[in-house]
């Protein structure tokens, strides 16, 4: 099959790269045009690439064969009936396809132990109903598509041929074997994804237009799992083409074809086109700029390599030589003094989090914790993770051993996420290797609290603001493509609010100053193009010696917008009574790299919201209307992500609200 795969891979890169270019008419100065259909209806046809794995053996109840079957491939017949609908004036659609889909195939031929070759093949087909989603994301005829498979079998005959054992002689042949696979189920729920590419086969003379659409799809083994017992799955690479034809509307022309010439933009109404005022605004980021008192929560897991026990060599482990010098206070010397950012601020913290965990145990010796380790293995295996830490924390800090309690688990009690519903699932699964330190003392794992930090955290009125104006709501979005004076290109975008903010560092990296040419272009809701061009000088934040506000930031559970009970507590307890007289909220609303982009975008808008509600609760039990605040939702964006998504620390950590306390 090694030469089919390339062929697919072939396929699939003449679509991505639109190599097909559509067949267009020449088009008579006086013909009837007409619009691109919206609505389309034809029929879909190609073959199934079908890949078998897993494990094969009992043919019928009761019919097991001498060997297992395990590999196998095979080519099936595909054909449906479609329907599509994707108006010209959007990039989204919907496809429609149901029809015969045959997932047939023959396994790798096996030695039964009586040294007889065996051979086994099915007829395996169904019948199927495909819908799916369809975007365009460029502008010409490529698309993408992905949606559900819903399957319902149709034939599950199989045929089993055993053969002759060169070495006996005389051997008598046995007779194949024909019938149909017990345990089949009637139906299945899987999916796929696609690309595919409209070539237009007339022009837009013709009212009825026919396009012929090349597409290739990817159905993995997720839910393609046709039997009730053993462990067969199949994979399926879907090459073919569609035909299809829709019917368009008639354009009205009111001019001669000889008027075409008139630019388009004298009959275009002016009110189509939005006042877009475009303003960019660069502080000036003198050394008077302040500091920012920070305090960093601390996350009470130890998250383990795969396939290993050990603590990983990323977590800093001390000699027991050492422990009498260690401080947790001195945490703050070890941060980098080269502005090299919050994440490894934080990250120095939290990998040193066993040796405050230790410290502080040494110091209250009344308190106890208790060390469960999750392992997607086995309970033993996570006991053993368990029982690493607690060594540690034994030999170590000298800490008596019955004040430590270990447990082994499989999974932990509260998951990083949910595995039956996530598609990256090896991310989940590294989030849920851990070891989770519970303890009924709080003060084992309160909040660790930084000295002001030395020229390390920007504040938030440092950073370069763009703002569209008042008129926003009247784009579809907008966008940025801001140029130095080196020549470097970056693109910011897409916007669908009124202003966004940029830190120098994401404009700057390590430079100082720098000059720049701001072009910002837009959609409005009526289609019209809009530009708007700017020209700025940026400067890196420095920080003087003076404090201008406190941070703090609280931890979300996978997929959650609401605060954990212990958190809220502490936004109503520790934070509101510290927001200074008159003072500015800012509230900024993150998430990490699991699930899709613009649901993490809102996921991350709600949680900000949710934290801002708190405060407000707080400030209203006070009697405070003083207080001025800003939210934004930075969803799972690299540029302004406070931490990687390497490990799953750090994709813990990305689930954050950070909420600074600005002085009027």
């Amino acid at each position: 099959m090694k030469s089919i795969t390339s062929y697919c891979l072939a396929f699939f890169t003449v679509i991505l790269l639109g190599g097909l270019p559509p067949v267009q008419a020449q088009t008579q100065k006086d013909a009837i045009e007409y619009t691109k259909p919206s609505w389309f209806f034809g029929v879909a046809g190609g073959g199934n690439f079908n890949y078998y794995r897993g494990t094969t053996q009992e043919l019928q109840a009761g019919r097991i064969v001498p060997k297992a079957f395990h590999d196998g491939n095979g080519l099936g017949l595909f054909v449906a009936p479609l329907i599509e609908f994707h108006p010209a004036t959007s990039n989204w659609g919907l496809m429609l396809q149901a029809g015969y889909d045959n997932r047939s195939g023959a396994w790798d031929q096996v030695t039964t132990p009586c040294l007889r070759p065996a051979n086994l093949s099915t007829n395996l087909s169904y019948w199927t109903i495909e819908p799916s989603l369809r975007w365009t994301p460029f502008k010409n005829n490529f698309y993408l598509y992905a949606g559900p498979r819903f399957a319902f079998n149709n034939a599950k005959a199989f045929t089993y041929q055993m053969g002759i054992n060169p070495t006996v002689v005389g051997q008598v042949p046995v007779a194949e074997e024909n019938g149909n696979f017990a345990a089949i189920r009637s139906s299945l729920i899987s999916w796929q994804v696609g690309a595919g590419l409209d070539i237009a086969l007339c022009s837009n003379t013709h009212q009825t237009q026919w396009v012929l659409s090349p597409f290739v799809s990817f159905q993995p083994y997720y839910g393609q799992d046709p039997r009730t017992i053993e462990s067969l799955n199949i994979t399926t690479l879907r090459v073919g083409a569609a035909i299809k034809f829709g019917r368009g509307r008639r354009i009205e022309k009111s001019m001669m074809a000889s008027e075409v010439l008139t630019p388009v933009v004298a009959v275009k109404p002016v009110a189509a086109v939005p006042e877009i005022t475009f303003v960019v605004k660069s502080p000036t980021n003198t050394a008077s700029a302040s500091r920012v008192n920070e305090m960093y929560p601390l996350r009470n897991y130890v998250f383990f390599d795969a396939g290993s026990s050990t603590i990983p060599s990323r977590y800093v482990l001390l000699k027991k030589k050492d422990v009498p010098t260690f401080k947790e206070e001195d945490l703050k010397m070890a941060t980098p003094a080269d502005g090299s950012g919050r994440s490894e601020r934080q990250m120095d913290i939290y990998y040193n989090m066993l040796n405050i965990l230790g410290n502080r145990m040494s110091t209250d010796k009344t308190t106890t914790v208790l060390l469960v380790g999750s392992s997607l293995d086995s309970n033993q295996d996570g006991m053993e993770m368990a029982k690493s830490v607690k060594t540690y924390l034994v030999t170590v800090f000298d800490i008596a051993p019955e004040r430590i309690t270990v447990q082994g688990r499989n999974r932990p009690v509260v998951p990083s996420g949910y595995w039956n519903g996530t598609k990256e699932v090896a991310l989940v699964n590294e989030g849920d290797r851990r070891v989770s330190i519970e303890s009924s003392s709080p003060s084992l794992l309160k909040e660790f609290q930084s000295e002001p930090t030395v020229g390390l955290i920007a504040p938030l009125n440092s950073y370069v603001t763009f703002s569209v104006g008042k008129n926003y709501k009247e784009l579809k979005s907008w966008s940025m493509e801001i140029t130095d004076d080196a020549g470097k290109v970056q693109f910011f975008g897409p916007y669908n609010q009124e202003s966004v903010s940029l830190s120098g560092n994401a404009l700057l990296g390590d430079r100082a100053n720098g000059n720049f040419k701001v072009r910002m272009f837009a959609t409005s809701t009526s289609n019209a193009t809009i530009e708007k061009n700017a020209i700025m000088q940026v400067t890196q934040w420095r920080s003087s010696n003076e404090t201008d506000g406190n941070r703090y930031s609280i931890i979300f559970g996978f997929n959650q917008a609401e605060a954990q009970p212990i958190y809220r507590t502490h936004l109503l307890k520790v934070v509101v009574p510290r927001i200074p007289k008159n003072g500015t909220v800012v509230i900024q609303g993150f998430t990490d790299i699991i699930g899709d982009e613009a649901y993490n975008q809102k996921l991350s808008m709600a949680r900000a919201n949710n934290v801002k509600s708190i405060l407000e609760e707080g400030l209203k039990k006070a009697n405070r209307t003083d207080v001025t605040f800003v939210v934004s939702g930075k969803g799972e964006d690299a540029k302004t992500a406070q931490f990687k998504n390497n490990y799953p620390e750090e994709r813990f950590y990305n689930r954050t609200v950070i909420i600074d306390l600005e002085q009027k």
